[in-house]
C-alpha cells in the first residue's frame, strides 16, 4: 500500500495529511507551530499571532474541532475523488490566500472537501474556485484565471481570501459549535487587516453573517436595522477609527448557485468591479 504520493506540480512525494514544515508549496507553518486543540486555545493562539503569516501558520495546524479533524483526515486518506486517486491530499485547515494587507478581502463559507482540502489552498482546484478565479483575474485581482494546485504561480493583487471556518465540513454544513470555535481565527484576521481595508466581499449567508457579527465584536459601528444579505447588498461599516469600510454581497460560487444560473459570470463581474 502507498504511504505517499507525488505533488502534481513538484513531484515531491508527500503523505496524506501532509505533515507540517515538509515542503508542501506555500504551506506557512513548520513542526514547532504551536497547535490549538481545543476552542479556549484556538483564543489565545489567534489573539496571540502578531502578523499574517503567523496567522497562517497557526491556522493550517489547527485540531480544535474533532468531528472535522476526523472528515478532512478521512477524506484525505480514503475518500478521494477517483481523478485525485494518484495525487496527495493536504487534509488539513486551509489557511488566507493572498497578500498581507491587502485593501480587499473575501470571506467564504469553508474549504471544499475536493477542493482545499486536497490542494491546500483556498478555493483551489474545484469548481468553485474555477469561477472565482476567472472573475477575480477579469477584475485585475489575480495573475491567471485559473487554479489547479499549490505552487501553479496564481498571484493575488490587492486581494486576500479567507472563510468563516478554515476546515472542510461533511456536506459543507459546519455545526454551530464549530463556527464559534474557528470564529477567532476571522477575528484575527480582520483585526490585522483593518489598518489598510476598504471592502469586503462575503460569499453567501454564512460569510456576511459572519463578518458582521465579528466586527461587531470588534467594537465597529454596524448599521441598524442589522443589513440583510443578497446579491449585490451593500453596507457600510464604520472602524473605531472612523474608517469606513464598505461589506458587499455575492451570492457564493457554489455549483449550486452557478449551475442553476442563479449566479452569472456578469453577475459576479458587476458586484468584484465595486470592490
Amino acid at each position: 500500500m502507498r504511504t505517499t504520493d507525488p505533488h502534481p506540480v513538484t513531484g515531491q512525494e508527500f503523505a496524506s495529511p501532509v505533515p507540517p514544515g515538509t515542503g508542501w508549496p506555500g504551506d506557512p507553518a513548520s513542526r514547532h507551530t504551536p497547535v490549538a486543540v481545543t476552542p479556549h486555545q484556538v483564543a489565545d493562539l489567534a489573539a496571540s499571532c502578531a502578523d499574517v503569516a503567523e496567522l497562517d501558520a497557526r491556522i493550517t495546524v489547527c485540531r480544535a474541532c474533532p468531528r472535522l479533524v476526523d472528515w478532512r483526515e478521512s477524506v484525505a486518506i480514503s475518500g478521494r475523488r477517483a481523478s485525485f486517486a494518484d495525487q496527495p491530499y493536504w487534509g488539513r485547515p486551509a489557511s488566507g490566500f493572498g497578500p498581507a494587507g491587502a485593501p480587499v478581502l473575501i470571506v467564504g463559507l469553508a474549504p471544499a472537501a475536493q477542493g482545499a482540502n486536497r490542494t491546500g489552498r483556498m478555493f483551489t482546484g474545484d469548481r468553485s474556485g474555477d469561477w472565482l478565479y476567472a472573475a477575480l483575474h477579469r477584475g485585475g485581482y489575480a495573475n491567471q484565471p485559473t487554479s489547479d494546485h499549490a505552487g501553479d504561480g496564481l498571484e493575488l493583487q490587492g486581494l486576500r481570501i479567507v472563510s468563516a471556518v478554515r476546515c472542510a465540513p461533511p456536506q459543507n454544513k459546519p455545526t454551530t459549535q464549530e463556527r464559534a470555535t474557528c470564529a477567532p481565527w476571522l477575528h484575527r484576521e480582520l483585526e490585522l487587516a483593518a489598518p489598510t481595508l476598504r471592502s469586503i466581499l462575503a460569499l453567501g449567508l454564512i460569510g456576511w453573517d459572519a463578518t458582521l457579527r465579528t466586527v461587531k465584536e470588534m467594537g465597529w459601528e454596524v448599521p441598524r436595522p442589522r443589513p440583510r444579505f443578497g446579491h449585490g447588498a451593500q453596507t457600510q461599516l464604520v472602524t473605531p477609527d472612523s474608517r469606513v469600510v464598505r461589506l458587499v454581497g455575492s451570492y457564493h460560487v457554489s455549483q449550486q448557485n452557478t449551475f442553476t444560473g442563479k449566479l452569472t459570470e456578469a453577475m459576479l463581474d458587476e458586484v468584484i468591479a465595486t470592490l
